[in-house]
């Protein structure tokens, strides 16, 4: 029979136990300084959005007033860019290339007119979808 050589251990490939804490550790930290600057910007982003949405929807209610010599009334509201108001025969739209878009935040736009401060209103409640609010839950207008 063949003698058994003696053969040093073969070393096996992967990390300790204490190199994967060290790494876990070092992402957590990162996690903590990153993340909350992320989702600080979404926030701003989606401010940004309804400010472009809220411009896109004066132009076409600027569009409809040129059309039919007026804006909608109130209780036409943002409808009447999309859908012909019973009894205007000058109506040309629709005004929008799709169908009135919701906020970020799902919430309706709201359409004043008159307005309380500038002739026509248009407005997000914004996140929590009530009047009033400071950061992401302030309203934001058109006239700002």
């Amino acid at each position: 029979m063949p003698r058994m050589q003696n053969r040093p251990a073969l070393k096996t490939a992967g990390f300790t136990l204490l190199e994967l804490l060290v790494v876990l550790m070092i992402l957590g930290l990162l996690a903590g300084i990153v993340g909350p600057r992320v989702f600080a910007n979404i926030g701003k982003s989606e401010t940004k959005v309804v400010r472009a949405q809220v411009a896109a929807l004066e132009t076409a209610l600027e569009s409809y007033r040129i059309d039919t010599g007026r804006f909608p009334s109130q209780e036409q509201g943002l409808a009447a860019l999309d859908k012909a108001p019973s009894g205007e025969a000058k109506w040309a739209g629709p005004y929008l290339k799709k169908p009135i878009p919701a906020d970020p935040w799902g919430n309706a736009y709201q359409y004043r007119f008159p307005g309380e401060k500038i002739e026509l209103e248009i407005f997000s409640l914004g996140k929590d979808g009530k009047p009033g609010g400071t950061a992401e839950n302030a309203d934001i207008f058109n006239r700002e």
